[in-house]
């Protein structure tokens, strides 16, 4: 029983982990249990086995309905929930529900939501009661003046109307008036009154003015106090009108408007003690009003402060279970077992077999899981075990790409060379311990960000990245000492070892003075000291020739990590081929790749490296110019330089110019043809220069596929899965697959005397019968097609793509140059033409001005240099990862493992994560 030649944290994680496809099948009673101790380990992704079957047609759909319906009372609850109090961060619940348990929960969190509905409406009765007698309140209480001034105007033969130099009035009164002189009689004003909202006053008094062609007489007044909405909870601001009206038709437009702006009417006696009396009643119907809503709300409180206890545990077993019965929509189902197909990573299968028999035992069921190895010739998910540390950094190369199965991850290279690469565009010591800073507080307030669970995306990204942005910054303070480089001045620790006399700069310039003018002559200041201990001399923070000190030495050192970076991409391609055993790759692809790099740019870094070793000041003049050396390579070739940098140096170039030509046709032309030559020969199709791309178990039967080779299973290999069909059968003990899983089909008998001993059985007609409708059936052996005019065309655009692309991605290199330019001289920029300015005051005067003119300085360097600058210089480095370095090694081709976990679960019961994960 193996598990696999890669252990967690050992050699995969430099490639993906050995996935193997197996075969599950669980007995009906405990398939619960199983899937829900699986989706506590976390690490099975189950396939579809019923991808034709509609998905309201499954086996569990209405479990999976029933477990919605609780997730919406949950919701529900929750919402309420909010308005009062703060949710409760979850427990962590590790447990599997039990079957029963959905029974258990619609029960509590349907009363739960029933009671809560009942209060919700009863408060809501109450709230809109209670808005009703406060509105009656303010009606019987503002309109008061209104019947005082109408008083005398009640009956059309008293003396007239207050007011009636009113228009409203004026109209009012000669309409009476008519009707009276033609013999109508005297007749009474109609009263309606009420409140309407302030934002509709103003149209509605227009209409009601209009409609009524101005024979109506209105007041209105403002309620000062909001009044809160009962359905919304919005406070509101309303007024009180008050509406004078003659005749039964025109009061019944009145209200016809009124009922049209949704103004809420009112009766309003038009006697004063009947409005009085009706106050009285109004107000100690309020005051008892008022008991009973606070009696009400206080129970509410009371109910969601119990449901708070419950409600983030309810939510996980509610989304456990919901996940657990999905997934087993999966499965295909049939009276005493489910069957299911998923891919398990070999070096936790025992895990996942200790989970099945835990399942088994919690279910009480007598017959255990079986799972079982089976071949398979499709491509594995790509699992790459991850920690917090390096999942920023997978996250950087599954975003180009999630690699092929087994390949080589590059993350554990981008750990260094990320940072470090971002960090030579970045190279400030203050800036790189801003960063830091920055992401060490994420690192030290992690959990307490965790748990406030933030929903800024931007937010979120930096925190995911907090590694990645604490190296980024531990770098850039190293190569910003290397540039002697602190916020764009430099730091004088060992001394100067530049000479310069007094004629060439005065004393004040090194010390922080006057802007100095000093040219830098190796042959005339530096004499025979020696270089500076570490990092650049500081004298060139004042040297009037830095730029073509930093520009040479920057473009160099661009070149020299370039191609380094290249070569090791290169060499990672080597172990691809080395570990699918794939020689013709090796031969066709790596040598000459390796050759043609380093004939070429290799040897201009030599050339580099070289002149910086042997060339000192005093033969500067007689040094070649690199650039024109390597184009006279091809241009002069086979002519001796005219600067001649080392002895024998023609001859060198002459071989590696020739070296560089035969190796183009070498890469175009070698792969076809071998390739063509094996498939004109059925006997040396498979030959020994192309090997098995899947290694593992040894096969006797192999089968050639467009971009591999993978292993047909033999017969043998289905032994095993005789032993399914009397899986019932409690005295067959559990044994060990051929193929390297697990096949448990029992319990092991009390009576064995060795528990190693292997016991073969011999299938009877029956059980040969059940095996060959559980085992699955590989697609036929279909004859593959050799096209060689495609090959060829691949391999053509292959190579040209390989050879422009060195020369390319070679000048790609030069941003590191250009960035970190950019980026000093900026930094400097803002020190000179911000910072100094304060600097320069001297006094009293000086400390006031300093604070704003620092402030403003910080502000712009945090914005420019940090956020803008480093984005800028991480889009880079994230660039020359995922074009010039992957590109040489590195196919992107591969699928992720998506395992059916609860992890996400836990951590985020209550945000929307779409279907569980588990199945493909």
């Amino acid at each position: 029983m193996s598990a696999g030649n890669d252990v967690p944290g050992n050699s995969a994680l430099f490639r993906s982990e050995e996935m193997a496809l197996h075969q599950l099948f669980l007995q009906s009673e405990a398939a619960y249990t199983c899937i829900g101790e699986v989706g506590e380990v976390g690490l099975v992704q189950f396939r579809d086995m019923n991808p034709e079957v509609n998905a309201f047609q499954r086996k569990f759909v209405n479990e999976v309905r029933r477990c919605d319906e609780l997730e919406r009372k949950i919701r529900f609850v929750e919402k309420e929930l909010k308005k009062e109090m703060q949710m409760r961060t979850a427990a962590d619940e590790h447990s599997v529900p039990e079957p029963g348990q959905m029974t258990e929960l619609e029960g509590k969190i349907g009363q739960l939501e029933r009671e809560l509905r009942e209060l919700m409406v009863n408060q809501e009765t109450l709230q809109k009661n209670f808005l009703e007698l406060t509105e009656l309140k303010e009606v019987l209480i503002r309109t008061q003046d209104f019947f005082t001034e109408a008083e005398s105007g009640r009956k059309f033969g008293a003396s007239g109307v207050p007011g009636s130099s009113d228009p409203e009035a004026e109209g009012l009164l000669a309409s009476a008036e008519q009707e009276e002189t033609g013999g109508a009689g005297s007749s009474k004003l109609g009263v309606v009154a009420g409140v309407i909202t302030r934002d509709r006053l103003g149209a509605f008094e227009r209409v009601l003015w209009r409609v009524c062609r101005g024979n109506v007489f209105m007041k209105h007044t403002d309620i000062e106090q909001p009044l809160k909405d009962p359905s919304t909870g919005d406070e509101l601001l309303k007024s009180v009108f008050i509406v004078f009206f003659q005749g039964e038709q025109l009061g019944s437009r009145v209200k016809k408007i009124c009922e049209g702006f949704r103004a809420t009417m009112y009766p309003c006696p038009e006697q004063a003690g009947e409005r009085r009396e009706m106050l009285t009643g109004v107000e100690s119907r309020i005051a008892d009003l008022r008991t009973v809503l606070d009696q009400t709300l206080s129970h509410r409180t009371r109910v969601l402060e119990q449901a708070a206890m419950d409600l983030p545990r309810w939510m996980v077993l509610v989304k456990k279970i919901k996940a657990i019965y999905h997934t087993l929509n999966l499965f295909q189902v049939s009276q005493k077992y489910l069957q299911a197909q998923c891919w398990i990573p070999v070096a936790d299968i025992p895990r996942i077999q200790q989970a099945l028999d835990r399942g088994t035992q919690t279910a009480g069921s007598s017959v255990p899981s079986v799972l079982t190895r089976i071949p398979t010739n499709e491509q594995p998910p790509t699992f790459n075990r991850t920690n917090k540390f390096t999942d920023g950094f997978q996250n950087i190369i599954d975003a180009y790409g999630v690699s092929s199965y087994r390949e080589v991850n590059p993350m554990p290279f981008t750990c260094i060379t990320f940072p470090f690469l971002f960090a030579v565009m970045f190279g400030d010591t203050g800036h790189g311990i801003i960063m830091t800073m920055f992401a060490a507080l994420l690192i030290l307030k992690e959990r307490q960000i965790i748990a406030a669970k933030s929903s800024s995306e931007i937010f979120l990204m930096f925190f995911g990245g907090r590694y990645v942005i604490l190296l980024m910054g531990i770098f850039s303070v190293y190569t910003g000492l290397i540039y002697n480089d602190i916020f764009s001045k430099s730091i004088n620790v060992f001394g100067s070892q530049w000479e310069v006399n007094n004629q060439i700069a005065k004393p004040s310039d090194l010390d922080g003075g006057a802007e100095a003018s000093i040219q830098l002559n190796p042959t005339e200041t530096f004499g025979g000291n020696s270089p500076y201990p570490f990092g650049f001399d500081p004298i060139w923070q004042v040297a009037e020739n830095k730029l073509l000190f930093l520009n040479s030495f920057k473009m160099k050192l661009s070149v020299v990590l370039g191609v380094s970076h290249m070569l090791f991409g290169i060499v990672l391609s080597l172990f691809n081929h080395t570990y699918f055993e794939k020689r013709l790759n090796v031969i066709a692809d790596f040598i000459p790749q390796i050759l043609f790099m380093s004939s070429l740019f290799g040897y201009l870094v030599f050339m580099i490296l070289y002149k910086w070793l042997f060339f000192g000041a005093a033969q500067s003049g007689t040094a070649p110019n690199l650039l024109t050396t390597l184009i006279d390579m091809f241009m002069a070739f086979g002519s001796p330089p005219q600067l001649q940098l080392y002895p024998g140096q023609t001859l060198v170039q002459t071989i590696l110019v020739v070296i560089a030509a035969v190796c183009v046709p070498w890469m175009l032309l070698l792969k076809p043809l071998v390739l063509y030559m094996q498939h004109r020969d059925p006997r040396a199709r498979y030959g020994t220069l192309q090997t098995p791309l899947v290694r593992g178990t040894k096969r006797k039967k192999k089968r050639v596929q467009k971009k591999e080779y993978v292993s047909v299973p033999t017969d043998d290999e289905y032994d095993v899965e005789v032993q399914i069909a009397s899986a019932s059968r409690p005295s067959a003990p559990s044994l060990p697959s051929r193929s390297g899983g697990y096949s448990r089909v029992a319990e092991e008998s009390s009576g064995s005397e060795s528990d190693t001993e292997e016991v073969v059985h011999h299938p009877s007609a029956d059980d040969q019968r059940d095996v060959q409708l559980l085992t699955p059936a590989l697609p036929p052996q279909e004859p593959e097609q050799f096209d060689f005019a495609e090959v060829m065309i691949l391999q053509a655009i292959h190579t040209i793509e390989f050879c422009l692309g060195c020369i390319s991605h070679t000048a790609s290199y030069l941003r590191l140059w250009a960035l970190s330019l950019a980026h000093a001289e900026l930094s400097e920029v803002l020190w000179s033409m911000i910072f100094r300015i304060g600097l320069a005051w001297r006094g009293y005067v000086g400390a006031v001005v300093i604070v704003p003119i620092f402030a403003f300085w910080a502000v712009l360097t945090l914005a420019i240099l940090l956020l803008m600058e480093g984005l800028s210089a991480f889009l880079h480095a994230l660039r020359l990862h995922w074009v010039e370095f992957n590109s040489k090694f590195y196919h992107g081709d591969g699928h992720l493992f998506a395992p059916f976990t609860f992890a996400h679960i836990v951590d985020s019961p209550f945000e929307d994560g779409g279907p569980p994960r588990g199945g493909a």
